[in-house]
């Protein structure tokens, strides 16, 4: 099941979107998809992600140690 999305605008600075587009590229992402994949994961880290949307697996080889870390 698809999950609602929300759009609105965001405004970068030039030189973020072009890095951010750089780095969506080295991970087969579009730029949206690596700033959502981005902000999940900084959720995820600080805690702040509901539990229901946090993915079954880690997603990245940093998860493992992040989830050793916690009590």
């Amino acid at each position: 099941m698809a999950r609602e999305k929300k759009a609105f605008p965001l405004r970068l600075d030039a030189e973020i979107h072009r890095a951010v587009e750089r780095w969506a590229e080295d991970e087969f992402r579009s730029v949206n998809g690596h700033i959502e994949y981005l902000l999940r994961e900084a959720l995820r880290k600080a805690g702040r992600l509901p539990s229901g949307n946090r993915p079954a697996q880690p997603t990245d080889p940093d998860s493992a140690s992040d989830n050793a870390e916690q009590p």
